[in-house]
């Protein structure tokens, strides 16, 4: 039951975030970003050079060969969510598998077998709980 509940969070998650980028991202500003105006106030914008991706699919967060401006940047955004998304999940499944017990939380042995026989404390006979009498 928990599974199902953390995939169905992740699920919706992903379902407004996505929607999210593709439909509010067309609305963000054409304005110079806050490090641009600054080299742009201060007189050394010229002297930038662009980066190596400059020429890339996705440069200046528009998605090459979408005439639609607003759809460019929707489209843009959307990719970077599902990216960066799935960046994330292959980082936390790498992260599982190499947890002792497959990740399950459960200790050493197979998965969903709990701990191994033996890993608890030893206890003496007749140690265990005392059995409280009935009034």
């Amino acid at each position: 039951m928990r599974a199902r509940n953390l995939r169905l969070f992740l699920a919706g998650g992903l379902l407004v975030t996505a929607g999210l980028a593709l439909v509010v991202s067309g609305f963000a500003s054409s304005s110079p970003d806050g490090l641009e105006r600054v080299a742009e106030d201060r007189g050394f914008l010229e002297t930038a050079r662009d980066h190596l991706f400059a020429d890339g699919p996705l440069a200046d967060y528009v998605v090459e060969g979408v005439g639609n401006e607003r759809l460019s940047t929707g489209l843009s955004g959307l990719i970077g969510v599902l990216i960066t998304f799935g960046l994330g999940l292959a980082l936390f499944a790498l992260v599982r598998s190499r947890r002792p017990g497959g990740g399950t939380g459960r200790g050493p042995g197979p998965r969903g077998s709990g701990p191994a026989r033996g890993s608890g404390p030893a206890q003496a006979p007749g140690s265990g709980p005392k059995p409280t009498r009935a009034p």
